[in-house]
């Protein structure tokens, strides 16, 4: 049996910190975190004791420096802002990257640092957990297979609990930490899941982005999105963190000129139902419901983060060649954000 994956665990104060750090830890024999950066807040304040031992360095320079035989790769939990300066030090450092996603407050601060990526040869992996999705997966193995026909319209719903359930103060409601409010954050997710699950590209998008909830903040708190995508069909968005209590409403429903599906993935005592329906005479007909068992893997998301976590690692070790996330996949999604914002701000239509 092979050596765990030596992991440096960079930012330990990130709302996703504690998370990703029990994902790798239920990962024990395969994955160890091997030394720590707090580098964000400048406190340990948040870290178990089952990691209170772990070699620690004051910044990511003296990691690389001091501590670069300690550890195999990355997992980078930094604000957004930060994050491209030390995807640019690991990577000359020739060390295998996991990032939090978006990975940069816009595309063209992350432009020059995952081109660095590339060009390092590292195995490098973002967090956009749901191309792991089993329930994703279906429906993109169903798009490849043809079996919508042609894809004619696509909608995506991610709403929330309201920004006072985190905090207006939190950072990632600065516009110079995030770069954006509920899309660079958390809207992100169907964003980039919308290109890898049909196979499109966006060639043009309509959107408008604001505060349409009750708490000021000086980001977004939602909105909505029309998209043009490249097979000739369109695809709708609204999301937004207005939910006046810790909740979601996630759904999507993709219609084609063969069947159409409604796919559910939060629904309550599952994990994900899609909902199928195919060219049967019957109005209400279903030609299948794929209903997913609980997600009870311990740690961030479950099973999803788990599967990110092992896919990295296998290309790390070269058994696979990239993970589903790529350096080009995440700046994909960072230009997509970047052109809802403009479309936005301009009050038109934006060619991607």
């Amino acid at each position: 049996m092979s050596q765990p994956f030596r992991v440096a665990f960079i930012g330990v104060d990130h709302p996703h910190g504690a998370a990703w750090r029990e994902s790798l830890l239920h990962l024990a024999g395969e994955v160890a975190i091997t030394a720590i950066v707090p580098e964000f807040g400048g406190t340990l304040a948040s870290l178990e004791e089952t990691l209170a031992g772990t070699p620690r360095f004051a910044s990511v320079a003296e990691l690389v420096e001091r501590g670069k035989d300690l550890f195999d790769g990355a997992v980078v939990c930094l604000p957004n802002d930060r994050v491209p300066s030390v995807l640019e030090q690991l990577a000359a450092a020739g060390k295998h990257i996991l990032s939090e996603k978006p990975c940069a407050v816009n595309a063209a601060a992350a432009r020059a640092a995952l081109a660095k990526v590339q060009q390092a040869g590292i195995a490098f992996q973002t967090g956009y957990l749901w191309r792991y999705d089993e329930g994703a997966q279906r429906l993109k193995a169903m798009i490849a297979e043809g079996r919508f026909g042609k894809l004619i319209s696509v909608e995506m719903t991610c709403v929330t609990s309201d920004a006072n359930r985190r905090g207006p103060a939190h950072f990632l409601f600065d516009p110079q930490q995030s770069g954006g409010g509920y899309f660079n954050w958390l809207g992100c997710h169907y964003l980039d899941l919308l290109g890898y699950v049909t196979g499109q590209s966006v060639t043009a998008v309509t959107a408008r982005t604001g505060i349409f909830g009750e708490t000021p903040l000086g980001v977004e708190d939602g909105g909505s999105a029309i998209f043009d995508l490249s097979g000739g069909g369109l695809a709708t968005f609204v999301g937004g963190y207005w939910l006046p209590r810790w909740a979601g409403e996630w759904r999507w429903a993709l219609r084609g000129s063969q069947r159409w599906v409604h796919w559910d993935p939060n629904r309550a005592g599952t994990g994900g139902v899609l909902e199928i329906h195919g060219p049967q005479p019957q109005f209400h007909a279903m030609e299948e419901v794929f209903t997913l068992p609980p997600n009870k893997t311990p740690g961030y998301n479950g099973y999803r983060s788990r599967e990110l976590i092992r896919d990295w690692v296998a290309v790390a070790r070269g058994e696979r060649q990239e993970c589903r996330n790529t350096a080009a996949s995440t700046l994909a999604t960072l230009e997509l954000l970047d052109a809802m914002y403009r479309s936005s701000a301009e009050g038109r239509r934006i060619a991607c």
